[in-house]
């Protein structure tokens, strides 16, 4: 008989590209809101961020590697986030 209620795997690879996923959607919503002169709360964002490295960190090596791409792309969008907010100065 299968037990109809296994216990959670711990996969921490799926856990990274878990939380990798939601930097990138807030890094989204957060692009959206500044095109439109929106003001942003970027309230947690620099934790989340963390919580993603360390996350990254704790990988195997090849898992960490295969994350890179990822995490790259965090940052480009980090940055023209940065560049976009700059440029409209302050609210």
């Amino acid at each position: 008989m299968t037990d109809p209620w296994p216990p959670p795997t711990h996969d921490p690879a799926a856990t990274q590209r878990g939380l990798a996923e939601q930097v990138r959607q807030t890094l989204a919503t957060a692009h959206a809101l500044a095109d439109a002169g929106r003001t942003l709360d970027l309230a947690g964002l620099d934790d989340a961020v963390g919580v993603l490295c360390a996350k990254t960190l704790d990988l195997p090596p090849a898992d960490g590697r295969a994350a890179r791409s990822g995490l790259t792309a965090i940052l480009a969008g980090l940055d023209l986030l940065g560049a976009t907010l700059r440029a409209e100065g302050p609210p």
